[in-house]
This record gives structure tokens, C-alpha cells and sequence, in this order.
């Protein structure tokens, strides 16, 4: 889940002002798959991927996180460098990301979240997209209780999702404008996403399981959507090619916790990776790229080296290593990818 991008002025001011700025890039990827819809937009298919790694293999030098933060730090230059990183931890990464990863040599870092590990269970983003955007039978109204509120919605016609509406419908994503949303299922999973978003963890478990409950969709995990195993998480350790990084344990957006309750979703999360691989976790990065002040506090009484955010923006020599920018690829095949990635260079 991401904030939708930035309007088209501010999108030709950056790409003029990165094409002035000598530095790294850190690309953000979260799925290698081709998923009949994908509404949250964070897949990109294993073609195009292989494509967009052909392009970076033969235009850039392909380096890993932690060796761009050393040479900012060292002042070294920068010009034509690239990391590769992954947030949430889906199993496509070790199934389908590290194959295509490995035929490049490209090294990569994948942040991994924990919380799903002793869960059978999708992310709440996920749940909430089978529930009201795949085809089938719903009954006509929906009452909830969240945070003490409630919200009531009547599904209509539409209570009745056949294969064909779903094909017609495929293509939307929660970046479509509001007014332009389908049917209301579509607005529904875009009011709950914005509910759900800032909840706490046992309120979010709280309505996953009063939709579960309404629309008798079982809440265990679809094979195309899970997270790592705790072993795979170990697989795709195995070899120098993969660094693992830190990414809390149940996803929160953590400017929406306490000062508390961020170092516990942040050290927590490294402590069980630190457990299960037995060596130091050095790379953090925030969920939904969101932090505060308080954040940052926390971030410099842990041992990371570094922490990705999700601002679109070149690593330069003066970078915070705590705020590093990344660049959001998206599902282009290798000739729109390379013209995107020429307005970084």
C-alpha cells in the first residue's frame, strides 16, 4: 500500500531537479507476479522484471544497500549506481525475485516483516481485496464496528460479483479517482483501507474477522498471496547475494504509535530475524515509508546502519542514513522501464 504519487508539476519539477543531483538510486519493488488485478499496484510480472534487471545489468553498476550507504558516507561517487530492495516479505521473493536476481548477480535487500510467521493469515490489504473484488456472492448489507464507530454500507446489485464483472473490473487499482470507482464493492475496499490503515494491530484483527464472519471467506492465506516461512526467510538468506533487513513485525504505519510502541515494532521484528538467522540485522525500512520525529529517535538507540524511506529522491553524500530515497518501479517492460530510468541518471 502506498500514498498515491505526486501531481504532474511536482512530477516534472523532481525529474528535472534528479537529473541535476549526482547520486545512487534505490529502486522499491514488494512483488515479482502476475496477479489477475492487482489493486494495491505492487506487482511486477517475472518478465518485466527480467527485462528491467537487463537494463540495470548493462547501463549501471548494481550494488548492495549497505555498500551505497558506505560510499555517501565515504563521499565516493555515486554516478550510475543502483540497489535493488523488496518490502513485505511475499514468498515470490524467494520463489520467483531470487531465480532472476541470481541470473543477474544483481544483489538485493528484502525487508521483512515477522507478524504473519505464526499467523495463517493475509496482509490486511490483501484480505480485504478477497473479500470484496474477487467474484462471488456477498450478502446485500455490511454493519461494522471500528473503533467504536459504526459503518454501514448496502452492496446492492453488486452483492452478486460474477467472473465477467470481475474481468471488466480487473484493471482498477486505489490510485483510480474516487468518483471513477466501479461498483461499490470498489469504494467499500477503498473506505476499509483507509480505516484499517492506522488501526492497531488487535482492532485491525477485530474487523478482519467481522468480515470474515459476514462473508463466510475463510481468512486463511491464498498460496499467491503469503509471506515467507521463517525457513524460507532462511533460504533466501542463503549466499551473499541477499542481504535481509528489518521491517517491523505487524506492518504498522508508525507515526500512528507511541514512542513505545514503535521500538517495540521496531526491535522486535530485528530480534526475531536476529533469532531465526543468527547473525546482526543492519537495514531497516519504514511500512508505508511512514515515520515522525519520534521515529527517528528510535532509530538511533537501535544498531541499524540505515533505514529506507519511500521519498523519490537520489542518495547523495549528505543523505541521512536514517531517511535513505527510494524510487517505486512499477509493472513496465524493459523498454518503458529504461525510459523512466534515464529521468534518474
Amino acid at each position: 500500500m502506498r500514498i498515491p504519487g505526486l501531481g504532474k508539476l511536482q512530477r516534472v519539477t523532481d525529474t528535472i531537479k534528479n537529473r541535476l543531483i549526482s547520486g545512487g538510486i534505490i529502486l522499491m519493488y514488494h512483488r515479482i507476479d502476475e496477479p489477475p488485478n492487482d489493486p494495491c499496484r505492487v506487482c511486477v510480472s517475472p518478465r518485466h522484471f527480467s527485462e528491467q534487471l537487463e537494463v540495470l545489468s548493462r547501463h549501471c553498476r548494481i550494488l548492495p544497500l549497505q555498500e551505497m550507504v558506505e560510499m555517501a558516507q565515504a563521499r565516493k561517487p555515486l554516478e550510475q549506481t543502483v540497489a535493488i530492495t523488496f518490502d513485505d516479505g511475499y514468498a515470490d521473493n524467494l520463489l520467483t525475485a531470487k531465480p532472476l536476481l541470481e541470473k543477474y548477480n544483481a544483489p538485493a535487500t528484502m525487508f521483512v516483516p515477522t507478524g504473519n510467521w505464526n499467523r495463517n493469515q493475509e496482509f490486511w490489504w490483501d484480505a480485504l481485496e478477497r473479500v470484496f473484488l474477487q467474484p462471488g456472492h456477498l450478502p446485500q448489507r455490511l454493519r461494522l464496528e471500528i473503533s467504536g464507530d459504526v459503518y454501514e454500507w448496502d452492496l446492492g446489485e453488486v452483492a452478486d460479483y460474477s467472473e465477467a464483472d470481475f474481468e471488466r473490473d480487473r484493471t482498477w487499482t486505489i490510485y483510480t479517482a474516487a468518483n471513477a470507482d466501479p461498483t461499490i464493492r470498489h469504494s467499500i475496499y477503498r473506505s476499509l483501507s483507509r480505516l484499517c490503515f492506522p488501526l492497531p494491530e488487535p482492532e485491525r484483527q477485530n474487523l478482519l474477522t467481522q468480515l470474515a464472519s459476514w462473508s463466510g471467506i475463510e481468512s486463511t492465506t491464498r498460496l499467491t498471496h503469503r509471506s515467507l516461512s521463517p525457513e524460507e526467510v532462511r533460504q533466501l538468506g542463503d549466499g551473499s547475494l541477499i542481504e535481509i533487513g528489518a521491517h517491523t513485525v505487524y506492518h504498522p504505519p508508525l507515526s500512528t504509535l507511541s514512542a513505545t510502541l514503535q521500538q517495540q515494532e521496531i526491535q522486535q521484528g530485528k530480534a526475531a530475524l536476529e533469532t531465526l538467522l543468527g547473525y546482526s540485522i543492519s537495514s531497516f525500512a519504514y511500512p508505508y515509508g511512514n515515520y515522525n520525529t519520534q521515529t527517528l529517535d528510535v532509530m538511533r538507540t537501535t544498531d541499524f546502519a540505515c533505514a529506507c524511506s519511500t521519498k523519490a529522491s537520489k542518495v547523495v553524500h549528505t543523505s541521512n542514513c536514517f531517511e535513505l530515497p527510494r524510487v517505486e518501479v512499477q509493472n513496465w517492460d524493459g523498454e518503458a522501464f529504461a525510459r523512466w530510468f534515464v529521468k534518474w541518471l
